[in-house]
């Protein structure tokens, strides 16, 4: 007997969201494979989702760098400028030996898919080892990450729910017909909740003021980043960006709100909490 949909998504959920909880607040090599495997997935569906139109990002070169830099914001080897600097070259060497419809398009494809999910995956784990230098502090980059993921997942709930029921006003039609401005507000009123209650229980080391902007950050970039990922899956004229998690289509799909907010999130904690 064929299960439903919403089964399967609940089955892969009750297996999936304990796994990324232990991970996170395990953290080190644990959470580095994580992020690891979230960035060389999420590069490989972006590079099918491309092909369909005939880009072709160097799939070697895209492997090779989104690992590098994912793992040196973990282990720090070398500068990111002097890291990034070495990736430019090298991408531009093999685009000789290659054959394929634009060199142009081909290029252009590899770095933003470098530079969009090899650096957003890193973020990731810059946020989960940015109290790595007390060992009483350690857990607390993993109860960040977990609230985070926590309010990307409510704010995408609160979106759908209430913009199913209310949503009159679109927002951008041609990438996502159904989200709607209702949708959107409502997504980014409970990612602000969300967060002040997860400051209140598990984040007290962070101020309210702190929790608020970083609800504001899931509840802003989270939701563009959704878009930005139904732009390109628009684009490439498919539904998923792959089928890989059952009920839940692709790890780009999945993890598109986090590795956009990622980024925005990091830089808040460097310019304005470490200030």
């Amino acid at each position: 007997m064929k299960m439903s949909n919403l089964t399967t998504r609940i089955i892969v959920a009750l297996f999936g969201i304990p796994l990324i909880i232990i991970m996170s607040i395990l953290g080190e090599f644990p959470f580095l494979l994580f992020a690891l495997f979230i960035g060389l997935v999420s590069f490989f569906e972006f590079s099918k989702m491309l092909a369909r139109r005939k880009f072709y990002p160097n799939m070697l070169v895209g492997f090779v760098s989104i690992s590098l830099i994912i793992f040196n914001s973990y282990y720090r080897f070398i500068s990111f400028e002097l890291l990034f600097l070495s990736i430019i070259p090298v991408l531009l060497l093999f685009e000789l030996f290659r054959r394929s419809e634009s060199a142009i398009a081909n290029l252009g494809a590899t770095l933003l898919g470098i530079s969009y999910i090899g650096l957003f995956s890193s973020a990731l784990v810059l946020i989960r080892e940015y109290y790595n230098d007390s060992f009483f502090l350690y857990d607390q980059g993993g109860y960040l990450i977990i609230s985070v993921l926590v309010t990307i997942w409510v704010c995408d709930s609160a979106a759908y729910f209430i913009g199913s029921a209310t949503g009159k006003h679109k927002i951008l039609p041609r990438v996502s017909p159904h989200k709607s401005w209702e949708g959107a507000i409502a997504g980014f009123v409970f990612s602000i909740i969300t967060m002040v209650l997860a400051q209140i229980i598990v984040l007290n080391f962070l101020s309210m003021q702190d929790a608020v902007v970083i609800g504001f950050i899931v509840g802003v970039f989270g939701q563009a980043g959704d878009f930005i990922e139904s732009l390109i899956k628009r684009d490439a004229n498919v539904k998923d960006s792959s089928s890989i998690i059952p009920g839940h289509g692709g790890i780009f799909d999945r993890f598109d709100s986090l590795l956009f907010s990622a980024p925005i999130i990091y830089l808040y904690m460097e310019l304005i909490i470490n200030r």
